[in-house]
C-alpha cells in the first residue's frame, strides 16, 4: 500500500510539473525611440511578370556615421554623411527633420520629412535591442513592386 501511495504521489508530482504551461509568457517589446545608424539596405524590384532583382548595399564606414534619431514625441532628425571632395573627407551632406508614426500592433511605419508633401510608408520587419529593419514600399509605378529595406544598428547612449 505504501508503494502504491508513493507511486501515486510521484505521478501526481510529475503531472503537476509537466502539465504546467506558462501561458503568460511576455514578449519583450523594444522601443523605436533612440539613435540609430544605417548599416545596409536592400533594394528590390519585381515587375508584373514576376521577374525581380534585389541589390544589397553595404554602407561605407563614413555613411555608417549617419544617424536617424527617433524622439518620444514622434519627431526626429536624419543626418546623412558621405565622403565628398577631392580628399574624400567624411562630411554631413544632408540634415532633415521629420515626424513619424509607428503602430506597434501591425508594425506599420510612416515618416514625413519637413517641407515635403508625400510621406514614406513602410513596415518595421524586425526590431530588437540592437537592430531595426524598416521596409519602405515605393508604389509610384503600378507596374513595378519596389521596396527598400534599411538595416539600422542602435547607438548606445
Amino acid at each position: 500500500m505504501k508503494k502504491l501511495a508513493l507511486l501515486f504521489a510521484g505521478l501526481s508530482l510529475m503531472v503537476a510539473t509537466t502539465a504546467c504551461n506558462d501561458d503568460d509568457e511576455t514578449v519583450q517589446e523594444f522601443p523605436i525611440v533612440g539613435t540609430w545608424k544605417p548599416v545596409a539596405e536592400v533594394r528590390t524590384e519585381v515587375d508584373l511578370d514576376g521577374v525581380g532583382v534585389s541589390d544589397e548595399i553595404t554602407y561605407t564606414t563614413c555613411q555608417q556615421q549617419s544617424t536617424w534619431v527617433f524622439n518620444e514625441n514622434a519627431s526626429g532628425k536624419r543626418t546623412d554623411k558621405d565622403e565628398v571632395g577631392s580628399s574624400l573627407a567624411c562630411t554631413t551632406i544632408n540634415q532633415r527633420n521629420f515626424t513619424y508614426v509607428y503602430t506597434k500592433s501591425d508594425k506599420n511605419f510612416e515618416i514625413k520629412y519637413q517641407g515635403t508633401v508625400v510621406s514614406e510608408k513602410g513596415q518595421v520587419v524586425d526590431l530588437n535591442a540592437e537592430t531595426m529593419n524598416i521596409k519602405f514600399v515605393d508604389d509610384t509605378d503600378p507596374t513595378v513592386y519596389k521596396t527598400t529595406t534599411r538595416t539600422f544598428k542602435r547607438i548606445a547612449q
